[in-house]
């Protein structure tokens, strides 16, 4: 089977969005697909160097606005202006290539956002839109701890949810898709009634099995120290871990946290761990290159990540393939993606701040005493891990689209 796919961002040994662009795209060449890719101009180099002079077996086609439009981009929400105009320019580079290639069947990739259009499915031929999150939000109970200006944009967040259904352009986009691939259940709640029959809950991220560990063990280097990777930013809820800090010292005097990241909000978490008497025990380091993280998942007793919207978690997925048991709460993608055998997941949608702020504490508190329990949740977060690849998403999507769409069986050809 032929696929075109359009991955605005798609590059090798990237996370976020970059990473899913470019691992959707292997995942579906190694099922044997004809993989063609539109995708930016600017991800060329990196492509071509992933593949090390020799030729890709995978077709890639460069698209971006002229260089005097770029700048768009740098403009309070310019990005998404960009993105939409870069959308129609890609979508007519993909009709003059359908009128030569024959394309089977056309899937958006990147954006992973169920706000944002895509125009692929104009080609008349089957088209999947996903998988895409973002329909998640912040429980109001979290948001009286944050500053005032992140609540504002929380507001903004949840109108532009609640617009979606409003919107001509994603109308047209649902409207046109065979199969509409939500990265989580609550995405999937924000997609208009009339097109949730085209539904299927799909993860957007994975994880490649060369990157799962082989040795599980409790043994830590140095003390009990628990581990944070991402961005600094209000959203990811690290101010409630740095505030369960505070009573777990009581009982593990000795406790570290380690945060690896960098991020505008940096400087609240730093006020926020002199209010809560915990600064000396918080190691900051900027953000590393994913070889140097594996690292530091080796050194820590359990990671921490309790977002409070995130549509996936790519680190989450590489805490567990690094066997580290992981303590996040009941939201968004790390909600799903962690159960009991592989970490620990604090419920949060009706809980009240104070309340989850005690049980991510007494759930750090229990890691760091208990060598057995750490053991076998390590066991337990690699085996999840092998249920997460990216090949396991890639097989689970086409699965259930082709099984709708028994007329594509019979383009279903290795190569």
């Amino acid at each position: 089977m032929k696929l075109l796919l359009s991955a605005y961002a798609c590059e090798p040994s990237k996370g976020s969005e970059p990473g899913v662009g470019w691992n959707w795209t292997q995942a579906l060449f190694r099922r044997g697909y004809d993989v063609h890719v539109i995708t930016r101009s600017n991800n060329r180099s990196d492509i071509e160097s992933a593949y090390k002079g020799q030729s890709t077996p995978i077709t890639f086609y460069y698209h971006d606005l002229p260089r005097w439009a770029r700048f768009w981009k740098y403009w309070p929400g310019g990005i998404y202006l960009y993105y939409l105009v870069w959308q129609i320019g890609a979508y007519r580079l993909a009709k003059r290539l359908h009128l030569k290639e024959k394309f089977n069947c056309v899937q958006h990739i990147t954006f992973v956002s169920f706000r944002q259009p895509s125009f692929m499915g104009g080609l008349g031929i089957p088209f999947i839109f996903g998988p895409v999150g973002g329909g998640e939000t912040m429980p109001p109970q979290f948001r009286k701890s944050i500053p005032l200006l992140s609540r504002l944009v929380e507001i903004g967040r949840d109108l532009g949810s609640a617009l979606v259904s409003l919107d001509p352009l994603m109308w047209l986009t649902f409207s046109r898709a065979r199969k509409i691939a939500c990265a989580t259940d609550e995405t999937l709640a924000r997609i208009p009634r009339r097109f949730r029959e085209k539904c299927v809950v799909q993860r957007a991220i994975g994880i490649n099995e060369s990157e799962i560990e082989v040795k599980v063990t409790a043994d830590v280097e140095g003390g009990p120290q628990f581990l944070y990777v991402g961005r600094l930013l209000y959203w990811k809820g690290l101010h409630l871990v740095i505030r369960a800090l505070a009573q777990v010292r009581q009982t593990i005097p000795d406790v570290r946290l380690k945060v690896v990241g960098e991020g505008e909000d940096r400087g609240w978490l730093e006020e926020v761990a002199r209010d809560a008497n915990v600064s000396e025990l918080i190691e900051w380091t900027a953000a590393k290159p994913r070889n140097e993280v594996w690292q530091e998942y080796r050194k820590s007793l359990a990671f921490v990540f309790p977002s409070l919207h995130d549509s996936g978690g790519m680190v989450v997925l590489e805490a567990l393939a690094a066997g580290l048991p992981v303590v996040c709460l009941s939201l968004g993608g790390p909600g799903s993606i962690v159960t009991s055998s592989c970490g620990v997941v604090v419920e949060a949608r009706v809980e009240s701040e104070d309340e989850v702020i005690e049980k991510v504490a007494r759930s750090m508190i229990a890691l760091a005493n208990d060598p057995q329990l750490r053991v076998k949740l390590s066991a337990g977060a690699v085996a999840r891990a092998r249920q997460l690849s990216w090949d396991a998403a890639a097989d689970s999507l086409y699965s259930s689209f082709l099984e709708a769409e028994p007329v594509m069986q019979s383009a279903v050809v290795t190569r």
